[in-house]
């Protein structure tokens, strides 16, 4: 028999008879959505705040500014984390008044 064919019959045998994996190809891996956060930027500039809790990432704040550019956030921010504060706080209120 032939060495090369001998070869490929060993790698498919090995192939067919390996455990599959359950993980997925990089590609289709999700990833963060900030690579860098900015730790400081004037509170005027920014038009809305989006926040994204994915797996495997850390807590992220977008913020878009009234350039339509967005940005990512520090969320330990001191003014970040006291907006977030009073917004839970808003919103424990609101769940008690219904």
């Amino acid at each position: 028999m032939d060495v090369k064919l001998l070869a490929v019959v060993a790698a498919l045998t090995v192939v067919t008879y390996s455990p599959l994996s359950e993980a997925k190809p990089i590609s289709l891996v999700e990833r963060c959505y900030c690579r860098a956060t900015i730790n400081s930027i004037p509170k005027g500039l920014i038009r809305e705040l989006r926040f994204l809790h994915t797996p495997n990432c850390p807590f992220q704040v977008i913020a878009k500014l009234k350039s339509n550019k967005e940005v990512c956030l520090n969320p330990e921010m001191r003014w970040l984390q006291n907006y977030l504060k009073n917004a839970i706080s808003k919103m424990k209120k609101s769940k008690k008044a219904n």
